[in-house]
């Protein structure tokens, strides 16, 4: 039985994507170097980091009726929890108050002192507070989960560079991690620069968008490979057959991709709102980088292919040689 097959785009595409290669890779320099500054203005902010790689205590708190969350401030000021970050959820009478380390030890009772003390603060007769959930984390928790991501990211990165050489050649490795590179560095961009607090669920939806990006990148070296072996055409012609070629299964797997982060956003609760988001950020950001990114740096500078490149070597040139 045959199935049906699914086509977004078709097959027999002839769009010259390479004849504006020059002006996709200005626009990419541009885009990362915008990126990197967007990183430097708001990636040293504490808050905006979760408590998970600041340390310090988490107090979700109940409230009889819904709590101005201003004055809620002002009262932990009061109280001496300074630079409290406070922000409400589930329909307004809850908040999720985190604060920075105190002294307090990491263990059940030092947390829940610090929940007593923070209700005690926020409550009024007219409007009383329970304790939800309380939880601590030392700083130093915050600064290894902070180092264990900087080591999984650089273990990624050169673990894509040593199987793509391995696999491919070393032009196409490099061009796939920087590749990469750039769709991680642009993705964490946007997740800075529309506020939303950077956590664990973010730090993995960039690593998976990370493998993504290098699965996509894959595929479409593939086909440059197997068409710079058996077509008779120029270089820049079998770049853009290549990705002509493989163009649909691009769009597919993105918006595959797209649609399954965008069904954990809607359903998977705020706990999965950051990974959902990253997901969705960077199946956008991966189409555009595998076509007009890493496919157009093999046509430019240090990292132009040729059919010589790709063409199998002779293991034994001298023994070859002396055959008669």
């Amino acid at each position: 039985m045959k199935l049906f097959p699914l086509h977004l785009i078709p097959n027999d595409t002839k769009i010259d994507f390479l004849r504006t290669r020059y002006v996709s890779m200005t626009i990419t320099v541009l885009l990362f170097i915008a990126s990197l500054v967007v990183i430097g203005t708001y990636g040293f902010k504490k808050e905006a980091y979760a408590l998970e790689f600041t340390g310090g205590t988490l107090v979700e708190t109940t409230f009889q009726k819904p709590a101005d969350v201003d004055q809620v401030r002002e009262n932990l000021a009061r109280a001496g929890f300074e630079n409290a970050q406070v922000q409400a959820f589930g329909g307004g009478n809850g908040l999720m108050i985190r604060l920075q380390p105190h002294g307090e030890s990491n263990n059940a009772t030092g947390s829940q002192s610090i929940a007593n003390q923070v209700v005690k603060a926020v409550s009024t007769e007219e409007n009383p507070a329970r304790v939800q959930r309380s939880e601590f984390i030392g700083p130093q928790v915050g600064a290894d989960l902070v180092r264990d991501g900087i080591y999984a990211t650089a273990f990624m990165l050169i673990g894509f560079l040593i199987y793509i050489a391995f696999r491919f050649e070393w032009k196409f490795a490099v061009v796939a991690s920087l590749t990469a590179f750039f769709d991680l560095i642009v993705t964490a961009a946007y997740i800075y620069i529309s506020g939303r607090e950077f956590d664990l669920t973010v730090l993995a939806g960039l690593l998976s968008v990370m493998g993504f990006a290098i699965n996509d990148i894959i595929v479409v070296f593939d086909r440059v490979r197997e068409n710079f072996r058996t077509l008779r055409v120029d270089s820049i012609e079998v770049l853009n057959r290549s990705i002509n070629q493989t163009l649909s299964r691009t769009v597919i797997t993105a918006v595959m991709f797209f649609l399954s982060a965008y069904a954990l956003y809607l359903y998977g609760g705020s706990s999965m709102e950051g990974l959902a988001l990253t997901h969705m950020i960077g199946a956008a950001i991966v189409v555009f980088s595998t076509i007009l990114v890493a496919v157009p740096m093999l046509a430019i500078g240090p990292f132009k292919v040729s059919k010589q490149d790709l063409l199998p070597k002779a293991k034994d040139e001298a023994a070859l040689a002396r055959r008669p």
